[in-house]
């Protein structure tokens, strides 16, 4: 950084700023400076960075599944959203385990990141209170913890689920059942707006009508599939279908083709994440866009914010408002 500010004329606060992509330096500057560090090939040393000051300039990732669409997109906007500010990203999966999960917060607690965000498996917040004890910022993604402050971005599940079970009324379906996800604060919220929507017209409960999958992270097919199964036992068999997620519609969608039903002549299915192969389904899935990207796009505004924070302040919780988008699995034909 010496050798480029005295070439160009410069400060070393200056180059170090366009390194760290400081808001406050010119363009024609930052031009000059980066053009310069090209030509040198230059690379920060990120270790000897982070002993002048204090931070690692990385931040850490935990979710319950990585092959699961919804993780990676949030994962996405998250990545971009710190990328801006030079910061990397380091992921790791707990595999739907809440004693993984915990060992992978201890494990990343120890490379001294300077964020953790973590969409959570776990039914305590014991794990979190260590995080607070070791004053690292975290933000809780997708799952947060009713009562609990702390900071959280996520989707309205309260309204996803609402969203999903009128739109099956409005397509004529009376007898609506749900694949509920696991004791987790999504799954609470998508399930109350489901009952808040059947009460709203006067519709019953029917009995049966709610299951919970055996996993609604890993092998959410399976989960979607065994569940369908038991709904197509009863008498009478539902007629409309809300899944706690896409990946649960998969399997209840081909469990209804197996059977020889059609969908949603027979009977409609919503899923929820309008993950991106949901057009591609053999019968494309109408589902509630969570805006997965745009979650991490905020988690990672959040936390650069908490971050760069001369102290601490009140937790944040921010909620994006889902929307419906509808496709075959619900278009019947009045």
């Amino acid at each position: 950084m010496k050798d480029i500010a005295r070439e160009l004329g410069l400060s070393v606060v200056t180059v170090s700023k366009v390194i760290r992509n400081h808001s406050d330096i010119g363009e024609e500057t930052r031009q000059r400076v980066l053009k310069r560090i090209k030509e040198l090939n230059y690379q920060p040393n990120m270790a000897a960075r982070a002993l002048v000051t204090g931070r690692t300039y990385s931040a850490g990732l935990i979710v319950p599944d990585l092959v699961h669409s919804f993780f990676a997109e949030v994962a996405i906007g998250l990545s971009d959203a710190l990328r801006r500010k030079s910061y990397s990203l380091l992921i790791s999966s707990a595999e739907g385990d809440p004693d993984l999960e915990r060992q992978e917060i201890k494990r990343l607690l120890s490379r001294r990141l300077d964020a953790l965000m973590i969409a959570s498996t776990q039914t305590t917040v014991e794990s979190f209170r260590s995080i607070e004890e070791q004053k690292v910022p975290y933000v809780l993604i997708d799952r947060c913890f009713l009562g609990t402050p702390a900071n959280f971005v996520g989707v309205d599940d309260v309204a996803a689920g609402r969203l999903a079970t009128e739109h099956l009324i409005s397509v004529g379906c009376r007898r609506i059942a749900h694949i509920r996800g696991p004791a987790a604060s999504t799954a609470v919220g998508r399930l109350e707006g489901y009952v808040q929507a059947l009460a709203r017209h006067e519709m019953s409960q029917c009995e049966g009508y709610i299951l919970a999958g055996r996993s609604a992270d890993v092998d959410s097919w399976v989960s979607g599939h065994e569940a369908m199964k038991k709904l197509l036992g009863l008498d009478p068999r539902p007629d409309g279908v809300f899944c706690y997620n896409d990946p649960i519609a998969v399997g209840v969608i081909d469990a209804i083709l197996e059977a020889g039903l059609r969908i949603p002549e027979d009977i409609a299915v919503i899923g929820c994440g309008n993950l991106h192969f949901d057009r591609s389904l053999r019968v494309p899935l109408s589902s509630v866009d969570q805006q997965s990207r745009a979650i991490g796009e905020r988690a990672g505004k959040l936390v650069l914010s908490l971050i760069e924070a001369k102290r601490p302040a009140q937790p944040k919780s921010i909620l994006l408002e889902p929307n419906i988008v509808p496709r075959e699995s619900t278009r019947r034909v009045a």
